[in-house]
């Protein structure tokens, strides 16, 4: 659905040249939620408005269901956007106008009746379940409300392509999962191909089915949720992953010398993250039976994603040495990685 081909963009802010996109390429097949991830300045917004053509790359070339937008010309360009949706952070509805009229703006000029663009209309607010505040206005709404009203005005031309720029940063977290529990209905039930991007890994890994991770301007690592979440290859990728998981919670325990994380002679305390799909099978029962070895549970994390359980757990191991190693490679050959934190074993 969406091909980006060596994506460059360049902004000058007085004499200074910024690379606001640096050589990004990247296909998004039909009807996937593709997640564009980053922090402030990495240059994920600039790269999304690239594929509207509400920014003309520098360099690089287009296709959006199977067109060149940069070959388009104006008037062919404003008919291709119609089949392009968006949504933003802050809404961008018109204050002065109902709900019901912020959704109908689009179709002006579509050639429908006013009976038709009112029967399309009421469809729309139920679509998004705000059909009973067609007449109230933005301000009369809440930021749920409000996004609800922006995705259904963006839906009004019957896009192929929604694209979300940061479309809940500005909701608070119950609400967020309202919205994302939206998006992927709509992409599920109407099969159009979602964009979302974002600085926060809890949104990718909530509905996204593949995530490209950018930095500076450039593309720095993309794959399915699970592969990324499960085997991250780069530093920022890691630090996103962390922001969601209270796995590392376990170092500043042993910082500050918690009593939990106290050990005995002959303990140790390992995280053992789950980096496959098998995470069904009993592993640590198994081991702790197999081996005579004790976990002591600490805490744990381990959720679904993409119907796979993915995640880890923090334990303090308790035994004879040689079956707590045998234990511990029992756990790595049924690839769990297995980070020893802090030993406190002794020599028997």
């Amino acid at each position: 659905m969406i091909v980006l081909e060596h994506i460059v963009k360049d902004f000058w802010t007085g004499e200074k040249q910024v690379h606001a996109v640096q050589d990004v390429s990247l296909t998004i097949e039909q009807g996937e939620i593709f997640g564009i991830i980053g922090f402030s300045g990495a240059g994920k917004s600039t790269l999304v408005r690239c594929i509207n053509l509400l920014e003309r790359p520098t360099s690089g070339k287009v296709t959006v269901d199977g067109r060149d937008m940069t070959a388009l010309s104006p008037k062919e360009l404003r008919q291709a956007r119609k089949g392009i949706g968006m949504i933003f952070q802050h809404f961008n509805l018109m204050p002065s106008r109902t709900v019901a009229d912020n959704v109908a703006y689009p179709l002006r000029g579509s050639g429908l009746t006013k009976a038709q663009m009112r029967e399309k209309v009421s469809r729309l607010l139920a679509l998004v379940d705000i059909e009973d505040k067609a007449s109230a206005y933005p301000r009369q709404l809440s930021g749920g409300q409000r996004q609800r009203v922006a995705i259904a005005r963006a839906l009004a031309n019957d896009p192929k392509v929604l694209l979300c720029d940061e479309a809940t940063s500005a909701l608070d977290p119950q609400t967020t999962k309202e919205v994302l529990h939206l998006i992927r209905k709509l992409n599920e039930e109407l099969g159009i191909t979602v964009v979302i991007i974002t600085h926060e890994m809890a949104v990718i890994k909530e509905i996204c089915h593949r995530v490209a991770v950018m930095e500076q301007g450039r593309l720095i690592e993309s794959g399915d949720v699970f592969s990324i979440f499960a085997n991250p290859k780069e530093e920022l990728t890691r630090s996103f992953i962390q922001t969601t998981s209270n796995l590392q919670k376990i170092n500043e325990l042993i910082a500050e010398k918690a009593q939990i994380a106290e050990l005995h002679p002959g303990q140790l305390i390992v995280r053992l993250s789950y980096i496959q799909r098998n995470t069904s099978e009993p592993l640590i029962s198994t081991a702790s039976r197999k081996y005579n070895v004790d976990f002591n549970i600490i805490f744990a994390d381990v959720e679904i994603i993409q119907n796979a359980p993915i995640g880890g757990t923090v334990a303090i191991l308790s035994g004879q040495r040689e079956n707590i190693t045998a234990a511990v490679e029992y756990l790595i050959e049924k690839d769990v990685e297995v980070e020893v934190i802090k030993d406190a074993r002794v020599s028997v």
